[in-house]
């Protein structure tokens, strides 16, 4: 009954896997991120976000509420001084290019998995029924 094994399906799925990492959109969020690395102001922010983030961790676990209150109003306001620089904007909007893509391939292989199954029980992919379901439907 089985057509394909195991290591014949993944070995197809690293086949798409290279395919699309060789798609347009994947070359545009690389190019992005290059960009990003090499933007100082970015890298500068991202450096001082870290080291706060440590500071928060520290003051949250030794109780320290007003030390806390301004580390996270300082990571808010530099998160946003990132967010406000073009190619940041670019480079998360090219991630959820991405995102979209790979939920878009990975709903239509289960969609289409899905519906192989239902065709091949003789069932009916309108109704989302098995063919063994639509005998015990006609049994009964």
């Amino acid at each position: 009954m089985a057509k394909y094994t195991k290591a014949e399906v993944l070995e197809k799925a690293h086949k798409l896997a290279d395919m699309m990492a060789n798609m347009e959109e994947i070359d545009r969020f690389k190019q992005l991120e290059a960009k990003l690395n090499e933007n100082q102001k970015v890298q500068a922010n991202i450096k001082k976000i870290k080291a706060l983030q440590k500071q928060a961790v520290n003051f949250q676990a030794y109780g320290k509420e007003e030390a806390l209150k301004k580390v996270e109003a300082e990571l808010d306001r530099l998160q946003k001084e990132i967010d406000e620089i073009p190619i940041v904007q670019e480079f998360k909007d090219s991630q959820v290019v991405i995102n979209d893509l790979l939920q878009l391939v990975s709903n239509t292989i289960a969609r289409e998995i899905t519906n192989e199954i239902i065709r091949s029980t003789g069932g009916n992919v309108l109704h989302g029924e098995t063919g063994s379901k639509r005998q015990q439907t006609f049994s009964n």
